[in-house]
Order: C-alpha cells, then sequence, then structure tokens
C-alpha cells in the first residue's frame, strides 16, 4: 500500500500535478480535479455545477459532439466519467498505461475546449430534470438531502447538488460560459495521474503538452456555512411508502478538525459493518431494519455524524429509541479494547481495498491536496487512526450526541411531527 514516491508538482500558472507510479498495474487513470461545486453557486445558478459536468462531454472544439469523445474512449476500452460534490468536481479517464496519451489529451480537451453548444444544452435540461425525479422516487437516497436541508437550511451546504428543476430551466449559455471560465482555472485545479507511468517524464513533457493553455485567474472562495442550532430539530417528509426512511445525527467536525480520527472510530464502532453496534441492536437482535449504517460526511469548515436506516413504518419510533440508546452508551463507557481494535481494523481493511486500482489513487491524493493542502501516504493516515484511544472516543461522544444537537430526517406517511420530538428529548 506504500506510496512514498509519488510526485507533487506546481506549474507556474498555478495548476498542481501529483503522479503516483504503481509498477504492478497495467493501467492508469488520469483525473482534473476542480475545486468548484454546488457549495460555489448562488441560487440562481443552483445546480449548474453537476449541470456543467454533463456539458463536458458534449464536444469540443477538437471533438466536436459527445460521439466523438465516446468513440474515442470506447476504441480503447477506456472507463469513463465524472463526479460533482459540493466542494469540488472531477473528470477522468482510465485505460491500458500504453494509452496514457491519448486519455490525457481527451480529458485535457474536455478541460480546456469544451463547447457548451447552446442546443445541447437545451437538450440536457430535460435529461438533468428526469435525473432529478430518480433522486426524488429513492428515498435511501433523498433522505440525506433532506437532512442536510434540515441542518443547513437555505444556503449552499443546504441545497441539493443537482439543483431544483424550476433554476435549471432558466439556465442560458452564458450562465455555463461564465462559470466554467471563472471557476475552472489552473489555480483551483490538480491533476492526478496514478498507474504504470514515469513519473518525471509526466511532469516534464505530458502535462505541459496537453495543459499548457490552462486558465489563469484567480481561485473564487465559496461563502462560509452559517450553523445555528439550541434544540432537536426534525424535518418530515410525508410519502406513502411501505418503508419508512431516516437519518437521525448530530452536528460534528470539519475535515480540519484534531478530533477527526476519533470521529471516525466512533463511526465505525456504532454503524461500520455487519458487527457494529447498530447492525446489531437494529437489524439482527429486533429485526427492526434492513439496512442502518453510519457515516462521517465532513466538509472544509462543517461535517455531521448521522445514522441512516429503513425500518417498518410501525416500528419507526422503537429504531430511533434503539439508536438513541447507543448514542448514550457510548456517552457513558468506554469502549472495550477489543473493540476499539476492530473498528480500527476495520478502517484499515476499508483503506486497502480503496486503494486497490489507479483510480482510487489518484483521488486519495488529489482530495487532500485540493481540500486540506495536504497529501499524507495512507500509511500516515493510519498512523493517525491507531493513536485513537477510548478517552478520545467518550470524549468526541459527549461533545456531539446532546439533545440540543440532534436531528431528524425522516420519510413515510407520518404527520404527526410531536411524537418524534418527544422521542428526542433524551
Amino acid at each position: 500500500m506504500s506510496n512514498n514516491d509519488f510526485l507533487l508538482h506546481q506549474y507556474d500558472n498555478g495548476l498542481r500535478l501529483v503522479v503516483v507510479p504503481m509498477k504492478s498495474t497495467q493501467t492508469v487513470t488520469v483525473l482534473v480535479l476542480v475545486g468548484t461545486g454546488s457549495r460555489y453557486e448562488t441560487k440562481e445558478i443552483n445546480g449548474i455545477s453537476h449541470f456543467l459536468e454533463h456539458m463536458m462531454f458534449k464536444g469540443t472544439t477538437k471533438r466536436p459532439n459527445t460521439l466523438d469523445i465516446s468513440r474515442e474512449l470506447d476504441s480503447i476500452g477506456a472507463e469513463y466519467n465524472a463526479f460533482t460534490h459540493k466542494e469540488y468536481t472531477g473528470y477522468y479517464a482510465k485505460a491500458s498505461a500504453e494509452n496514457l496519451n491519448l486519455i490525457t489529451d481527451v480529458v485535457s480537451d474536455i478541460f480546456l475546449n469544451s463547447k457548451l453548444d447552446g442546443e445541447e444544452i437545451e437538450r440536457e435540461k430535460g435529461v438533468i430534470a428526469e435525473e432529478i425525479n430518480m433522486y426524488l422516487d429513492d428515498p435511501p437516497r433523498y433522505v440525506g438531502t433532506l437532512f442536510e436541508k434540515l441542518l443547513y437550511g437555505d444556503q449552499p451546504s443546504g441545497w441539493e447538488i443537482a439543483g431544483e428543476k424550476e433554476i435549471i430551466k432558466k439556465f442560458t449559455r452564458n450562465n455555463f460560459v461564465d462559470y466554467f471560465n471563472s471557476h475552472y482555472v489552473a489555480k483551483d485545479t490538480i491533476i492526478a495521474i496514478a498507474g504504470n507511468v514515469d513519473k518525471e517524464k509526466v511532469r516534464d513533457e505530458l502535462i505541459p503538452k496537453f495543459f499548457e493553455k490552462a486558465r489563469v485567474s484567480d481561485k473564487l472562495d465559496r461563502l462560509a456555512v452559517s450553523e445555528s442550532q439550541n434544540k432537536p430539530e426534525i424535518l418530515l417528509h410525508h410519502k406513502k411508502t411501505d418503508q419508512t426512511h431516516f437519518v437521525l445525527g448530530v452536528r460534528a467536525y470539519d475535515i480540519f478538525s484534531p478530533k477527526l480520527e476519533a470521529a471516525q472510530v466512533l463511526s465505525v464502532v456504532l454503524g461500520g459493518g455487519m458487527s457494529s453496534r447498530l447492525f446489531i441492536q437494529v437489524r439482527e437482535r429486533q429485526g427492526l431494519a434492513y439496512y442502518v449504517s453510519s457515516s462521517l460526511d465532513l466538509y472544509t469548515d462543517h461535517g455531521y455524524l448521522g445514522t441512516q436506516a429503513g425500518v417498518n413504518n410501525d416500528k419507526v419510533e422503537r429504531a430511533i429509541s434503539t439508536v438513541l440508546d447507543e448514542y448514550k452508551k457510548i456517552k457513558e463507557n468506554f469502549v472495550p479494547e477489543t473493540e476499539l481494535k476492530k473498528a480500527k481494523e476495520f478502517i484499515k481493511g476499508r483503506l486497502v481495498i480503496a486503494l486497490e486500482q489507479s483510480d482510487d489513487l489518484a483521488s486519495f491524493y488529489a482530495n487532500q491536496w485540493l481540500l486540506k493542502n495536504e497529501t499524507l501516504t495512507p500509511e500516515e493516515k493510519l498512523s493517525k487512526i491507531m493513536k485513537v484511544t477510548a478517552k478520545d472516543i467518550q470524549e468526541v461522544a459527549n461533545e456531539i450526541f446532546r439533545p440540543d444537537k440532534l436531528n431528524l430526517a425522516l420519510i413515510g406517511p407520518f404527520d404527526d411531527k410531536e411524537k418524534f420530538e418527544k422521542l428526542l428529548k433524551v
């Protein structure tokens, strides 16, 4: 798992490069990660980061339409895709190492020369609308969106990444051109290349050749998140469903917090894997849910820990009470040494699995550098996890699991908010 021989470089225009050689693979991934996402939007253009991601595969000056791009990548059996986060957007292609030049050419062309054709924009509005409809019809996913809406309200951190259909309908080509030119700039972009490559050759020849015309401009900042809570908060979304889906959680830390690792271990103890406390108590012992898990979602200036489950409509109160009981137990008692060790090894094992492939490693280093301005190796990250003590976990639990920090987002056939308010007043 060691990658101590990775290369970091910053060009004169501010563009950053990380190269991670992997001699044991025959593949290579070229990832462009840009420091912009839905948190950089105003209400009038909410959803444009995600929409722009779609448009990047619709044609460039050199490759005029979608088919020109896809045919070229498909002809070498490449994998390629894009993704939008609240704080970054990424584009990548992965292929055999012998095709490094070709995929770098295509990815750089998309990043630098996308046409943003007006007719394609109008056509894609329908596609985006259907994607939003799909999310709305997917309660396990949509309840997570509602939870963030509950926490952050009407500000970018509380908005849906895909945007709203009524807003998207009004987008013009000028909106895309302005956003593209002002946000997709060298100073806020990292190129990550991982695989069977020569790192010096990538730095000195490949990137200068394909990215020499990267846009030069100052990085635009996002608005800071505003948070305020002094009592439990609930958001009910009435829907006639056979199963109730909920997220019960609390405000936590940002990615820079010294308590980050303790919170990660805490989350795993509670709901990471099929031997975690919540899986055993909610599913195995009581049969209340098919799925139940906890996760830690962290951003550059805020974060939260949430427990999500899908339960029988008649058993939702019991399931919520069980989760609250587990929150209380971990506040009151040290996690036993054997359970603490298991949680750490769980994190280690999942990280090892997650970094087996070139695209995973490219993302691992690019994300760190973009968001935290650091590039820790997997070993360095794990060393911090291994230092977490039972006392650290208890301190974090007592800090975050307070009644005034509890939040519940729920999708199901319910209108009575009062009965859920009573549950949270513990």
